[in-house]
């Protein structure tokens, strides 16, 4: 794997644009803590046990990361079948939550990915998130039909988001140089390192100060992508 992006970006051969979804195209952050509260609440009346739940920081620390490796690290004290448990009714209450309008889909999402559709990009998924949880934001704001695959984590063939970008790389015969992973957080740097694709880092995403020094472009807003693909 290398550990630097070195090579430009040429626009001329780039094919494939590999979106992830959280702090890339939309942000939970507003929702996500009365998300995990209310699940917990479900799962106390179920169980009627203690847990103490995570704070937003702490949640938002996790965003970005394989769905049981955030619920390891938020809830490392309690069993694996409570985990899932758990975990399932973030997702349920989550995607109600969006199919009802709530959650912030950044500024010129829509009128990027139609143009970039336009253009002829294939246009996919690349995200840690679940695929309902994927899906539910695509349909609700309307980019459903813009995307030509969602592939998520399967923790068997596919175990990291690099695996996702190799999954594609195959799929569609590319190499990486003919791809863009498009992202926020550390994990999508590493997973355009592992399949070695180029980096496009959105810097209004939930990155830490810091968290993210090396990358082939950086982005300041969505529409950026238009001024140079």
């Amino acid at each position: 794997m290398n550990q630097s992006f070195t090579k430009k970006i040429d626009t001329n051969t780039t094919k494939l644009l590999a979106f992830d979804i959280d702090g890339t195209l939309f942000s939970s952050e507003e929702i996500i803590l009365p998300t995990y509260q209310e699940a917990i609440e479900k799962f106390l009346l179920s169980k009627h046990s203690k847990i103490i739940p995570p704070s937003k920081d702490e949640i938002i620390e996790q965003i970005g990361k394989p769905v049981k490796t955030i619920f390891q690290n938020l809830f490392p004290n309690i069993q694996e079948k409570d985990r899932d448990t758990i975990s399932q009714f973030v997702l349920e209450i989550l995607c109600k939550k969006i199919e009802n309008g709530e959650g912030i889909l950044y500024e010129s999402v829509r009128e990027t990915i139609y143009q970039l559709f336009q253009k002829q990009y294939t246009i996919v998924t690349a995200s840690n998130g679940r695929k309902p949880y994927i899906e539910t934001i695509l349909k609700t704001h309307g980019l459903n039909n813009y995307f030509q695959d969602i592939v998520t984590l399967d923790y068997h063939t596919i175990k990291t988001k690099g695996d996702i970008l190799d999954f594609y790389k195959k799929q569609y015969n590319l190499d990486g140089s003919q791809i863009l992973m498009i992202g926020d957080r550390s994990s999508d740097r590493d997973a355009a390192l592992q399949a070695d694709t180029h980096f496009v880092f959105t810097s209004f995403g939930h990155a830490s100060k810091n968290e993210i020094s090396n990358f082939s472009k950086q982005i300041d807003s969505i529409g950026e992508l238009l001024d140079f693909l």
